[in-house]
C-alpha cells in the first residue's frame, strides 16, 4: 500500500488520507477517535489517479516528481494574470486569517469557498474584508494590503502546529483589523482541543484526537504528534503498528 493524498478539513467533512494498493483506492476518514496502525516504509513518487484508479510511479521524488507536479499559476498571481486568457471571472473574497497565538496573513477565494478555504488552512479566526468581481482584483488587492500592511501571504505548517494548543492573541488580532471594516468575522472551531504544543513527527499510529486544516493530531502512548498530512503522502504503508521510537512530550511522564 502506499498513502497517495490527503483531504484537510472542511465544514462538516472529515479529513481523510488516501490509500492505494495495486491500483485500487481506499478512503481513510480521519474522524475524532479513529485509531491509526500503519508502519511507513520507503517514500516516492504518489503517482497519478486517472479514472477512479491509482497508476503508479517509481520516481524517488515525493511527494511527487516532475512528471506528476502540477503547479497552480494562480497561487502566483498578482493582479496580472499568467495564463493565456483570464478564467477567474465569479465573485472573490478578500480576507484575513488568523492562526494562534499572533500569526496574521492574507489571502484569496472564491466568494462561495470562503469557509472551506479558511478551515483547508486550519485559521482559527478570519475577517471577510471586501468581496469583488473577480480574481484579478481580488489579487491586486491582496497584493496591496500585504506590501502596505506587511501581513504576509502564506504561513508556514510548522508555525501552525507551535500554536494549536493556544488561542489567538486578541490585541494582536484586534490590532490586525484596525485599517479594515470587516464584512463579517468569523471564530472556527475543529472540535478538539490540546493542553500543551503537540511533537511534531511523521507517523500514522496513533488515535485521532482531530484534525485542524491539514495537520492530524494522534495520541500515542501518553503523547500528542502532529502530522502535516502532506508528509504522509508517497509513504509505503503497512498494516501494522509502528514500533518506531519517538520523542515523546514530556507530559507523558507526568
Amino acid at each position: 500500500m502506499q498513502f497517495v493524498g490527503y483531504r484537510p478539513s472542511r465544514p462538516g467533512d472529515d479529513a481523510a488520507l488516501r490509500l492505494a494498493s495495486d491500483g485500487d483506492l481506499t478512503r481513510l476518514i480521519l474522524e475524532p477517535g479513529t485509531d491509526l496502525a500503519y508502519a511507513l516504509g520507503e517514500r516516492r513518487c504518489a503517482g497519478t489517479i486517472t479514472e477512479g484508479r491509482h497508476v503508479a510511479c517509481a520516481n524517488a521524488d515525493a511527494p511527487y516528481c516532475r512528471a506528476h507536479t502540477s503547479t497552480w499559476v494562480c497561487a502566483k498571481c498578482t493582479g496580472e494574470c499568467l495564463k493565456d486568457e483570464m478564467d477567474c471571472h465569479e465573485a472573490h473574497a478578500v480576507y484575513l486569517a488568523g492562526f494562534a497565538p499572533e500569526t496574521v496573513k492574507v489571502g484569496v477565494t472564491r466568494e462561495w469557498r470562503l469557509e472551506t478555504r479558511l478551515r483547508e488552512q486550519g485559521a482559527d479566526v478570519a475577517a471577510h474584508l471586501r468581496t469583488v468581481e473577480n480574481g484579478r482584483i481580488a489579487r491586486e488587492l491582496e497584493a496591496d494590503i500585504a506590501a502596505e500592511h506587511g501581513i504576509p501571504d502564506r504561513v508556514r505548517v510548522p508555525t501552525k502546529v507551535a500554536g494549536l494548543h493556544e488561542s489567538m492573541d486578541e490585541a494582536v488580532w484586534r490590532d490586525a483589523l484596525a485599517d479594515f471594516d470587516p464584512v463579517e468575522v468569523l471564530e472556527l472551531d475543529y472540535g478538539f482541543a490540546l493542553d500543551s504544543q503537540p511533537v511534531p513527527e511523521v507517523l500514522a499510529t496513533g488515535t485521532v484526537r482531530g484534525v485542524q486544516g491539514r495537520v492530524c493530531c494522534l495520541e500515542r502512548a501518553g503523547t500528542t504528534y502532529a502530522v502535516d498530512l502532506r508528509d504522509l503522502v508517497g509513504h509505503e504503508a503497512r498494516a501494522e503498528a509502528s514500533g518506531r521510537d519517538l520523542q515523546a512530550s514530556l507530559g507523558a511522564f507526568s
